[in-house]
């Protein structure tokens, strides 16, 4: 179940991956659009980004290809592919249906049944990020590394289901970066905040500890075989970024 090691972060094998090297090029990608490192409208060129990051041209077709249907980029017979311009109405959109998709997963993979060796890696996983959320200190790093483990956190729930259409459509509502902050990484989400609220804490923020807090119970309702008690804690946690999102909106 374990994977390579990631920022000092074990990162999860995910079995759906295809070339590995496609798989990084997916995730490089990735994170140049939701940064905004890549900026709407922008033409992708398999040629330029194969250059720009080192690779063939394949996997760099086969990334565009994902992102394309998970709705980063849009695809025309004439343009080819574009960065697509994301608002802030499409991130709320996207909580929202991950949200149900989130919940459904969690449940679903009680009903379908955890082994042993996964429910432990679950754990582990949480153990993981719960001593960065209870150091108390707070860096960029450390930020990395929990939404890292959130993203495993995540992850392991969404393969346990053994459902390979419901994992294609969580991964399409995935519009603000999962490697920190939404609020301080994710240009989208920045332009309707104040800045006070992108500057990094130097102490754990509240809701890394609700976030944390929320892994807990979900972990404990998965062991308790509780598939709706887990299914509701899910939709809750994964709702929860929407409605801190809304709160630090209005402060301005």
């Amino acid at each position: 179940m374990a994977g390579k090691t990631m920022g000092g972060v074990e990162a999860l094998a995910d079995p759906q991956n295809t070339e590995p090297a496609t798989h990084t090029v997916l995730t490089r990608l990735r994170e140049m659009i939701v940064t905004g490192a890549i900026a709407p409208g922008t033409r992708l060129r398999a040629e330029g980004l194969a250059t720009q990051l080192e690779v063939s041209r394949t996997p760099i077709r086969s990334a565009l290809a994902v992102l394309s249907a998970e709705g980063l980029v849009l695809y025309s017979v004439n343009r080819g592919y574009t960065v697509r311009a994301v608002t802030l109405g499409d991130v709320y959109d996207s909580i929202d249906v991950r949200a149900s998709l989130e919940g459904l997963a969690c449940r679903l993979s009680v009903d379908r049944g955890w082994t042993d060796e996964e429910l432990a890696y679950l754990a582990d996983v949480a153990a993981r990020s719960q001593a960065i959320a209870t150091r108390g200190d707070w860096s960029e790093a450390l930020e990395r590394d929990w939404y890292e483990y959130n993203r495993i956190f995540h992850r392991l729930i969404h393969q346990v289901t053994r459902n390979h259409a419901l994992r294609s459509a969580i991964r399409m509502t995935l519009l603000y970066p999962l490697f920190g902050d939404p609020v301080r990484v994710s240009p989208t989400i920045a332009a309707h905040v104040p800045a006070r609220a992108r500057q990094l804490p130097a102490t754990t923020p509240p809701h890394i500890v609700e976030m944390q807090a929320d892994h807990e119970k979900i972990l404990a309702l998965i062991r308790a075989g509780d598939a709706q008690g887990a299914e509701r804690a899910m939709s809750d946690h994964v709702l929860r970024t929407k409605t801190r999102i809304l709160a630090i909106a209005t402060l301005r």
